[in-house]
């Protein structure tokens, strides 16, 4: 048996798994010469529709609409799509090889082979919502303070530590590792993709199936080829935390709550005054700090202070989204923005590239509204 392919007999079925490391030049020779030699009726592949497309398609980013991205609140999303992609291309530009080249190897090799294609993973977006709206609040931090750290200190990653990655033992203990520091993530990114992969591969077409799925994955597929499952929750996005949403609408009314009663209590407009007044500037100088640290323009700055006081009363929308249209409006992303979007692997380049930057701007202005908004709610009260 060759190394990382595993065969599978299911009656009168036979299916191949190929293991494989994302950013490795053995994983691309050994998808086409497994496929090429085995002639399948269908090869499955480890992407969704999404991406699928960014592969295949080189303008991917020129068609994203960064005010639609801002106005639906996907920006921590968008942002999480562009750390995940700058992180293997940058192992991708390390060892000389295109991110995900085994995949589009086994397209290839599938259709010279006349085989069917069959794209066997969720939604990438699911996958993502679900893995964050599972994960705690310290969980979140965590993993936002590693994917930054990366991009700061990125780590020189050598094509032999890359295929070190595909021995199982060496995966094993990473999934482990992973589980213990965020449990959470590996459940959704792990463990429900095992699931999820692995009935869509029963689900496939064809006596011989060859699918290429990420080496992590073998084992937890090949305990659930046994039987078919329902996996039709998995592609449901769980709703967030109620209490989250009950915080948000208890904002304004805790806050119209402490203005009355410094009102009623002391007999005082001028309490009143000074209360809104440091609303505003503690809402407003936190948020505007958010707009500053994203160096946005001056006019995003003052557009965060403005609307920050004004938006943490409003469940609706975030000082976020008035930040980053506004970014968007007095610095335009080019076209070369777009285009170069895929290309962006520093923490630097987030910053220079303008599309990353207004999502940035957005992002770390709601941050600092929400900040604001924790910070006066209990000064207020202190002022009764």
């Amino acid at each position: 048996m060759q190394k990382n392919v595993e065969r599978i007999k299911l009656k009168d079925r036979q299916i191949i798994l190929i293991g494989t490391a994302h950013v490795s030049k053995e994983s691309a020779r050994l998808v086409n010469e497994v496929i090429d030699k085995e002639k399948p009726d269908t090869v499955g592949v480890e992407l969704c529709k999404k991406r699928y497309d960014s592969i295949r398609k080189k303008s991917k980013w020129e068609d994203t609409k960064i005010t639609k991205i801002i106005k639906e609140g996907k920006t921590q999303l968008f942002l999480a799509n562009l750390l995940l992609s700058s992180f293997q291309k940058r192992i991708g530009e390390d060892l000389k090889i295109t991110p995900g080249d085994e995949m589009i190897q086994a397209i290839n090799a599938g259709k010279k082979s006349s085989a069917k294609i069959v794209l066997l993973d969720r939604d990438i977006q699911v996958t993502l919502k679900r893995a964050w709206r599972e994960m705690s609040i310290s969980e979140k931090f965590k993993l936002t303070y590693s994917l930054i750290a990366g991009l700061i200190q990125p780590e020189e990653i050598e094509e032999e530590m890359i295929e070190q990655l595909k021995e199982k033992d060496i995966v094993t203990q990473m999934m482990e590792e992973l589980g213990r520091e965020i449990p959470s993530a590996k459940k959704v990114l792990i463990d429900e993709r095992d699931i999820y992969i692995a009935n869509k591969i029963l689900a496939s077409p064809g006596k011989k199936i060859v699918a290429v799925v990420g080496a992590g994955h073998i084992e937890g597929i090949k305990k659930h080829l046994k039987k078919k499952e329902d996996i039709e929750p998995l592609e449901k996005i769980p709703q967030g935390s109620r209490w989250v949403k009950n915080i948000t609408y208890a904002v304004p009314l805790v806050f119209l709550g402490i203005i009355a009663l410094g009102f009623i209590n002391h007999k005082s407009i001028e309490l009143t005054i000074t209360m809104l007044t440091y609303w505003f500037l503690i809402n407003g100088i936190l948020s505007a700090l958010g707009a500053i640290l994203a160096l946005g323009h001056p006019l995003t700055i003052l557009s965060a202070f403005i609307a920050a006081p004004f938006t943490s009363l409003n469940p609706t929308i975030g000082a976020g989204i008035v930040a980053g249209l506004v970014e968007a409006k007095v610095r335009e992303p080019r076209v070369k923005d777009f285009q170069s979007l895929g290309e962006v692997t520093t923490f630097t380049g987030f910053y220079k590239n303008r599309v990353s930057r207004i999502l940035l701007v957005a992002a770390l202005a709601n941050l600092g509204s929400s900040v604001g908004t924790f910070v006066a709610l209990p000064y207020l009260m202190s002022l009764l």
